[in-house]
């Protein structure tokens, strides 16, 4: 047939995406009942369904049909005489929770095809192999057969966590001729009696003990303290030592690295790496125990408890992609409200309708693939339904989705969410809105969900000096509440038992998990502190034309649909990196904010003057080697920048206190202006009408290039980050020059909102920073809350309210 021969059918090259796994559309998968059809000209892959929707776009015709049925389940033998599983030596690539505790293997019976489909007549279908088919057409079935898949190749080019590079010291590394020899067994940490998780030092071969981890385990950190006072840089982690090399770490470099010489590096000091065995665990080994430990913690997870699983409609578990439990979660929160269902749920099949011919990179197509997904039900089954014995069906996986391409797309140019490392559940929820923002300007006419959590601020400063105020506004999406640890309940329970943990570890004993006492906080104090007056030092009075001492209020002036609140949870630990604080707070089931409405101007206050120019600060030297030293903890760069520049260039641990403290600001990853310099400079007129050609007004391009110093890149981003404030900024302006500012919400207003609120889902993390950990969600459902933890979605026995990290509030309608 002629169409076995069509010109449009390709070979996959190096550069080419292999849509194999599940189609670009929904879920579906060669498992599928239907099987999947992969394009042999775009490569793509399609259900049974959707491949006519691909056909009536490209007019492509000829498919491999790749159709897999589950042919045995072993279980793994445990018995004495089979030796033991081998431990994973790395975390693995797309799998549930980023390393390997797979228990089962499954095997499958493949049945491969080629069809030509959308020819007006029956379709025609080829089994394979055939060697009668055309030499081109089995080449590309060949090539789309042995490529890798492309969510496996996207998992590689986001993974990191696994990459040691070598060191610099490795060819060059100074060794003491010092005589010193080191037995192959029996090492003790020469400061203490420690005889596990030791390092010797390769400049002198002392051993020391590492690190001591967070729960209380490890070392002493005697390597660490021997390092700041020699400075020889490296150490190998006795243990690990065997004839494929071990663990070595630079702590100049401050990583794992390589050391091709190691060998010749052990022999110095007696050690013949060829009869070396391992007798410690790995640091990759300790990153998974660890991973496994947070996985199980009772209070989050309920993990402790028989949890009754749940699966439908709503129901769908989501699997973990390697550290993508912050998306998960996030995804499970949003996807429960009408306003996401509405938009990509109920839009599903609009959407795939105007969605290009490569479907797998558009952002709108992938939410509704995503919405469809969780809310249709149709991959929330139960895992195991020929299982006899109900008690087996309690906390149990679903199969559940895995949202790579979603992962892939939403990542696309950021430099974290595009990796696999552990994110900030916060940020991502941030990033998520920000790209629909963008995705739904280009639709007009489209309902944008990301509405649903905007509202407006009322920023109100008082020169204390003259007593004048000025009032501003700004857009939100979300509601950062510092934790004030003065405001602790229960100071002497927490005091005794950090007496009791301290005898506990000079004793070298552990207390039992269960007692810990945590410190109690009351939300009402959280929102106390939001709202108390803050103080800005270095005001500049248009009142006075003088330096001043201002205070500013922070109010509501409108009021969302949800209110997602932050429990600003971290600070600086003692070696420079982000830690939580491990506090419970008393959350409310309803939140009534009405002493938080806005005001506007009263008829008893006098505004500060206008149109003065703040004085021009002294010029301050941003130092770009402490910017990258916060960049490389996590932090937004130009939130760094506006850091090191706000503590005038003193150091890294005054900017990361600056940043701890102002993170959670709306404007912390906004471009840095310096003061007296907004304005300043004419708006470069082809940047102008470049961002008018985006379809902005003349004023919003203007004022968008003023906040970025005319740097086109960065105004853009800016300006879509932005866009909400942008569209009103002409109304809002024509609107005060009548009238004074408007307050829809405020008092005497004809939109009186209400402005109390109930708790309709939270998630919490666990860890000690939001660079690693678990995150898990809770979401009330039908009157009865339910756990969503990756793929496994149950009801929930004693939803951990005190424990969480974002919380999301519906706002009680009038």
């Amino acid at each position: 047939m002629e169409y076995l021969k069509s010109p449009g059918i390709r070979v996959p090259g190096g550069g080419d995406k292999v849509f194999k796994d599940e189609c670009v559309y929904c879920f579906d998968s060669p498992e599928s009942d239907g099987g999947l059809y992969v394009c042999l000209s775009t490569f793509l892959g399609f259900c049974e369904e959707h491949v006519h929707l691909h056909i009536s776009k490209t007019s492509h015709k000829v498919f491999l049909h790749l159709k897999k049925v589950k042919k045995v389940q072993i279980e793994t033998d445990s018995s004495t005489d089979t030796p033991p599983k081998k431990k994973p030596t790395r975390l693995a690539i797309g799998v549930e929770g980023g390393f390997d505790v797979e228990k089962t293997k499954v095997e499958y019976d493949e049945f491969n095809s080629v069809s030509v489909l959308g020819t007006g007549g029956d379709p025609l279908v080829i089994p394979l192999p055939n060697v009668e088919i055309p030499l081109q057409l089995q080449l590309a079935i060949a090539g789309v057969l042995t490529a890798d898949s492309s969510a496996y190749r996207d998992q590689v080019a986001s993974w990191d966590g696994e990459k040691r590079f070598k060191s610099k010291h490795a060819d060059n590394l100074l060794q003491l001729d010092n005589g010193v020899k080191v037995p192959p067994r029996g090492w003790k940490c020469s400061k203490c009696d420690l005889t596990e998780n030791l390092w010797m030092n390769l400049t002198d071969g002392t051993i020391l003990c590492g690190r001591k981890y967070f729960d209380g385990s490890g070392g002493n950190n005697h390597a660490v303290d021997y390092y700041k006072e020699t400075k020889y840089p490296l150490a190998v982690k006795l243990g690990t030592i065997t004839p494929d090399g071990a663990d070595v770490f630079s702590y100049d470099e401050d990583d794992m690295v390589e050391d091709p010489n190691l060998a010749q590096h052990l022999a110095h000091f007696g050690i013949n790496i060829t009869q070396m065995e391992k007798t410690d665990k790995t640091m990759a080994e300790l990153e998974i125990d660890i991973n496994m430990r947070i996985r199980e913690w009772d209070v989050i997870q309920e993990s402790g408890k028989k949890l009754t699983p749940l699966c439908g409609p709503g129901y769908t578990g989501l699997k973990n992609l390697g550290n993508s439990c912050y998306m998960n979660s996030v995804l499970q929160v949003l996807f429960t409200l009408p306003e996401f269902k509405q938009r990509y749920g109920d839009q599903f099949a609009t959407i795939l309708f105007q969605a290009p011919s490569d479907p797998s990179g558009d952002f709108n197509t992938q939410m509704a693939k995503v919405a469809h997904g969780i809310l249709s039900g149709k991959y929330a089954t139960a895992p195991q339904e020929h299982q006899e014995k109900a008690e087996k069906q309690t906390d149990q996986e679903q199969d559940g989705i895995a949202p790579h391409m979603f992962k892939t797309v939403i990542g696309r140019g950021h430099p974290e969410f595009s990796t696999n490392r552990q994110q900030d559940a916060q940020e991502f929820f941030m990033h998520l809105l920000s790209t629909i923002d963008r995705a739904e300007r280009s639709n007009a006419g489209a309902i944008n969900p990301a509405d649903s959590f905007r509202y407006k601020v009322e920023e109100r400063t008082q020169c204390m000096k003259s007593g004048k105020v000025r009032y501003n506004s700004r857009e939100d999406t979300l509601l950062s509440l510092s934790i004030p640890m003065e405001a602790v309940l229960n100071k002497e329970k927490v005091a005794a038992y950090e007496l009791k943990q301290k005898e506990a570890e000079e004793k070298k004993e552990r207390l039992d998990p269960n007692e810990i006492v945590r410190p109690r906080i009351a939300m009402s104090a959280c929102i106390e502190a939001f709202a108390a007056p803050e103080i800005v030092d270095d005001f500049y009075s248009t009142a006075i034309k003088a330096k001043s001492v201002a205070q500013k209020t922070t109010r509501f002036a409108t009021f969302p649909n949800y209110l997602m609140v932050q429990m600003k949870k971290f600070t600086l630990a003692d070696d420079w990196t982000p830690k939580k604080l491990d506090v419970s707070v008393d959350i409310l089931d309803e939140l009534d904010l009405t002493h938080l409405r806005a005001t506007g101007l009263q008829s008893n206050e006098e505004e500060l003057p206008e149109g003065e120019q703040v004085p021009a600060a002294p010029q301050i030297q941003i130092d770009d080697s402490v910017v990258a030293q916060l960049v490389s903890m996590g932090f937004d760069k130009e939130g760094c920048r506006k850091a090191v520049y706000h503590t005038k260039n003193q150091g890294v641990e005054p900017a990361m206190n600056w940043v701890l403290e102002h993170m959670g600001d709306p404007d912390f990853t906004s471009p840095l202006v310096l003061p007296g310099s907004q304005g300043s400079k004419a708006a470069d007129e082809e940047s102008l009408a470049i961002i008018t050609s985006m379809g902005f007004t003349e004023a919003q391009a203007i004022k968008a290039l003023k906040a970025t110093d005319n740097n086109l890149e960065r105004a853009a981003d800016w300006i879509f980050s932005h866009a909400h404030e942008l569209d009103s900024m002409e109304e809002e302006s024509s609107a005060n020059q009548e009238t004074g500012p408007q307050y829809n919400d405020g008092p005497g207003s004809k939109y009186q909102y209400k402005t109390e609120y109930r708790l309709i889902a939270f998630i919490s993390h666990m860890g000690t920073s939001t660079m690693c950990g678990h995150y898990v969600c809770h979401v009330l459902k039908d009157g009865r809350w339910v756990i969503f933890n990756d793929r496994k979605v149950a009801l929930s026995e004693k939803p951990p309210k005190d424990l969480g990290y974002l919380y999301l509030y519906q706002r009680v309608q009038s």
